[in-house]
């Protein structure tokens, strides 16, 4: 079974409620129509109503089964803006005001979400990637043991040798350029979180360098090495609440090739739990990240997911401006199957408000 078939089976199982609020994209549309073939659950498409359908009926897509919600009309809106006017970010907004914001599908799609009117998003198709986040990062409440939002990209590489089965997740290619050691260790743990949901395996986390184990002392080198014994504390905590069954194996600084090649692993660190089997690779920074995800999918023909948002109470997703229908909505069954379990993953008690 393929990931993502495995993915589609866990998801049917019980299925979720996606939110879309580049709804009138056709792009989008096909995906909300495979999103409900499959039977992952239900699409949710926002924006204006005859815009919708008529985009739909353009490109031959049939909504019976989509979802299509309006901010304008929605009766949720009353709603929506007193909730809105109570966080300390918009006390003091007029209601014409707030409801003129919340018009937005972005920050109306947002409140769905934290107000548990839909179990996870996925947008960013209509937008460059600010447009999403402010009303993510401004509406959902964070998690309080993440002191920074990421993002992760799953990576599919035809090497089942490689990874789990050939898939690993890459962290953080997407949100934040120069992160500190205490970021860095948020990210790691927060990106083995997710790999352990969607897998139900050990996170074996790797923080990548161009050193091994301090084969170099060169500041960066260090730094990640830093982190990997932060993130080792913090997984502690994170993962107190529970008994686990698949504790996080956590490792750095690792080269990349001593992280991910067993053969290389087995001559540099053979006694290691995490080289050579890393499944979750965190890079030092932005640049790094976002060159080795394109360069896997490049040259190396990788399917790629993402990005899947770490650090908030919800689950969410953007995706580029570029992404095809097929991956949209495999991103929103990832997203979807991230919704099953996030409760156990994050016991935090009441959602509502900040």
């Amino acid at each position: 079974m393929s990931f993502l078939q495995s993915v589609y089976s866990k998801l049917r199982r019980h299925p979720k409620r996606i939110v879309f609020p580049d709804g009138t994209d056709p792009r989008v549309i096909r995906a909300a129509r495979m999103f409900n073939d499959r039977g992952l659950g239900i699409a949710v498409l926002i924006g204006n109503r005859e815009h919708i359908v008529a985009v739909a009926e353009a490109n031959g897509v049939p909504l019976e089964k989509v979802a299509v919600v309006d901010p304008e009309t929605s009766s949720e809106m009353p709603r929506f803006v007193e909730l809105t006017g109570q966080l300390e970010r918009y006390r003091g907004m007029e209601a014409g005001d707030l409801r003129n914001l919340l018009t937005t599908p972005n920050y109306f799609a947002s409140m769905m979400l934290q107000h548990g009117l839909v179990d996870g998003l996925v947008g960013g198709v209509g937008a460059y990637a600010s447009a999403l986040f402010r009303p993510l990062l401004q509406l959902i409440k964070p998690l309080p043991h993440a002191p920074v939002i990421s993002s992760s990209m799953i990576v599919e590489v035809p090497r089942p040798e490689i990874g789990d089965d050939g898939v690993l997740f890459f962290a953080d290619c997407g949100v934040v350029p120069d992160p500190t050691v205490d970021q860095l260790a948020s990210i790691g743990v927060q990106t083995g979180l997710l790999a352990r949901q969607v897998f139900g395996k050990t996170p074996r986390i790797a923080f990548l360098s161009f050193s091994t184990h301090g084969s170099s002392a060169d500041p960066s080198a260090m730094k990640m090495a830093a982190a990997a014994v932060q993130a080792r504390e913090l997984a502690i905590k994170v993962e107190g609440h529970d008994a686990l069954d698949h504790p996080m194996e956590i490792e750095g600084e690792l080269q990349v090739d001593s992280a991910i090649s067993p053969s290389v692993a087995k001559i540099k660190l053979p006694d290691s739990l995490v080289a050579g089997r890393a499944n979750v690779l965190i890079f030092p920074d932005l640049n790094s990240g976002n060159i080795a995800v394109k360069l896997v999918q490049c040259l190396a023909g990788a399917r790629v997911y993402g990005h899947i948002v770490n650090g908030l109470s919800r689950p969410a997703a953007r995706i580029s401006r570029g992404t095809l229908s097929e991956d949209i909505a495999a991103v929103a069954a990832i997203i979807g199957l991230q919704a099953v379990e996030y409760r156990k993953l994050y016991p935090i008690g009441d959602n509502e408000g900040h």
